[in-house]
């Protein structure tokens, strides 16, 4: 399906005249995207991510641009693979993906190849940052229509499709029924990993109160830092749903946890999928484990992944 959606447009869609949010065009390279060559380039402090480009993007020498603030923002390539895998098994009235921070596109790039969607919306607020991720794209041969970039905040474009779908251009109109959205917000930079349990109630710039509010009326995962308070993540389910819980290990380590919400097939207590089972009160169990908590486990190093 391309940008055009098929949609027949009255005289008011043909000038995109009072739409608040379009498409975004093909943006243009800035000053501001990079792509380093040696180690002598590059700013200190990315230093560390730049010895492991070839894990963020193993097509970095084919000429993946990214931002300097990107860099400490980009999932790994073998995680972003296996998300897009795991994510896959979306019941198959789910048409489109919406990734509500695109950054240089590495998730994009794995939830376009993967096939499985009819068309992914990505959202990225920052120019500089969006062109790279349009170009990293082409590099990785992605077809054009497969990708819907969208240059503004995600929150807005998710309110006005809630509340006010006929301010956006119709490329921008989807049914929230037949959609899921991907979420990885910034985690406030590097700090989170002196936390042994991350209070997710004081992520910066976007709490999980924020996102939940933004993203609760339709299947989501979000993708957090592996030390997130469990138990902040068990609240988020929907009454008679558990959300399932996966660490995403690359050489024994993980490298972060996402939280599906709700389950994406829940199945009853007899076993019959379809059927929601019932569910305590996650804050209310004297355990540290919850019971609308399903965790397993994904290795990602390029090999295939195992959930226990």
């Amino acid at each position: 399906m391309g940008n055009s959606m098929g949609s027949k447009r009255g005289p008011e869609d043909r000038e995109g005249a009072g739409y608040s949010m379009h498409p975004a065009e093909k943006l243009t390279l800035t000053d501001g995207c990079r792509h380093y060559e040696g180690k002598h380039e590059v700013p200190w402090d990315i230093q560390k991510y730049f010895a492991q480009r070839y894990s963020i993007f193993s097509w970095y020498d084919e000429g993946v641009y990214l931002t300097d603030d990107a860099w400490f923002g980009v999932i790994p390539e073998p995680v972003a693979n296996q998300i897009a895998i795991d994510i896959s098994a979306a019941d198959e009235r789910k048409t489109i993906l919406i990734d509500s921070f695109a950054g240089a596109g590495g998730n994009t790039i794995a939830f376009a190849l993967s096939e499985r969607w009819q068309r992914v919306i990505a959202i990225e607020r920052d120019a500089s940052t969006l062109a790279c991720a349009q170009h990293n794209a082409e590099i990785y041969g992605v077809h054009p229509s497969m990708i819907t970039w969208i240059h503004g905040d995600s929150f807005e474009y998710l309110d006005a499709l809630a509340n006010r779908p006929g301010e956006l251009h119709p490329d921008l109109r989807v049914d929230m029924d037949t959609t899921v959205l991907f979420s990885s917000p910034p985690w406030g930079g590097p700090g989170y990993r002196s936390d042994e349990v991350f209070d997710l109630h004081t992520m910066q710039p976007y709490n999980l109160e924020q996102l939940h509010k933004a993203y609760k009326s339709m299947d989501h995962v979000l993708f957090l830092p592996r030390t997130s308070n469990i138990r902040q993540v068990a609240k988020l389910a929907p009454a008679g749903c558990k959300i399932e819980v996966v660490q995403y290990c690359m050489q024994g380590a993980s490298k972060a946890m996402a939280a599906y919400v709700p389950a994406r097939k829940p199945i009853s207590r007899e076993g019959k999928p379809g059927e929601e089972p019932h569910v305590e009160d996650p804050m209310s169990a004297d355990s540290d484990s919850s019971p609308s908590i399903e965790k397993s486990t994904a290795p990602t190093n390029g090999s295939g992944s195992s959930k226990s």
